[in-house]
């Protein structure tokens, strides 16, 4: 598969791990890497909260040199504010600066933040151009089809960013309206690749590689951002990769392989975070990597009840028969 090339960055493969929020942790990053992933997205961080050195900020903004590359997200609605604060991370060891302008949350937005920034194109573009002349390591924003079906904006939102000397933009097809229901519009990414001359990552309904490989014949756009089909399902990186350079469509992922990534995650999990914390943050994910399986709904009822790493690798081994 052809590689990827982000300001200076180039990246081994375009499929892209989206930033989100409570899911894209460390330890989750680090088996998404593991698996194939091209790029690495953070969860994202609040400049205010990096400003008053918020003490669980600095836990969002550790980076394992394993990852590298990865790209650290900032959100924010005030240009200086948002520069000052890129200049002071820039030494820590990520590869790209993000922006975000595409989070729907509701705190969020109601503070003029992340796809609120959507409605404010001159706002949007002054923290843009900020940001990139603040700092030397390429900056990106990740933006949606716009705030609502009256508002689609995304192209010229990339106009803007492209002025701004943005290295690349990520397009969620989807209005913040829509938070994640509904269809992504793949119109919209294809029409911000032709308005635009830099990177462009579609974002929205992939799946599986035969939707991956129809998003880039449908939109012309240069990578694939992959959010919550990577939930229990990090092989997906990989498995996008081989189809799209080889053609070839892989068939299910051993249940070995499985649990075996599981007990990987929670292993990684207890390391960065503590049995305590690790046990209660895997519930979710052990819920996303059973999905379907032969008993699976009963032992997700049982997961909240269990209380230590070793009841739940128990749980688990049972659960797969080993």
């Amino acid at each position: 598969m052809k590689t990827l090339k982000i300001g200076r960055i180039t990246l081994d493969s375009p499929v892209v791990l989206a930033p989100m929020a409570g899911v894209t942790d460390l330890p989750f990053r680090l088996v998404c890497k593991r698996k194939g992933a091209g790029l690495l997205c953070m969860e994202m961080v609040s400049a205010k909260a990096v400003y008053y050195n918020n003490r669980n900020t600095e836990e969002l903004l550790k980076i394992h040199p394993e990852e590298e590359p990865v790209s650290l997200q900032l959100f924010g609605s005030q240009p200086e504010l948002m520069a000052e604060i890129a200049k002071r991370i820039e030494e820590r060891p990520f590869s790209i600066l993000d922006i975000n302008m595409g989070c729907p949350v509701p705190k969020v937005v109601n503070n003029g933040e992340g796809s609120a920034l959507m409605k404010d194109p001159r706002l949007a573009g002054e923290i843009m151009a900020a940001v990139v002349k603040a700092v030397k390591k390429p900056v990106t924003v990740k933006i949606r089809k716009g705030f609502d079906d009256e508002h689609v904006n995304a192209v010229e939102l990339a106009k803007i960013a492209e002025d701004c000397g943005i290295a690349a933009i990520a397009v969620h097809g989807r209005t913040r309206e829509q938070y994640y229901s509904g269809s992504a519009d793949w119109d919209i990414i294809r029409q911000v690749k032709e308005a635009v001359s830099i990177p462009v990552l579609g974002n929205g309904d992939v799946k599986d590689p035969g939707s991956a490989k129809a998003l880039l014949e449908e939109t012309g756009c240069d990578g694939i951002m992959i959010g919550r089909a990577a939930r229990g399902n990090p092989w997906i990186f990989k498995q996008i990769d081989d189809y799209l350079s080889l053609g070839t469509m892989p068939g299910p992922v051993p249940k070995e392989e499985i649990r075996r990534t599981i007990l990987e995650h929670a292993e990684l999990m207890t390391e960065y975070k503590g049995e305590y914390i690790a046990v209660r943050e895997m519930r979710k994910h052990v819920s996303w990597y059973t999905a379907g399986m032969p008993d699976s709904a009963r032992f997700r009822g049982r997961i909240n009840e269990m209380e230590t790493m070793e009841e739940l690798k128990e749980g688990v081994n049972a659960l797969f028969g080993g």
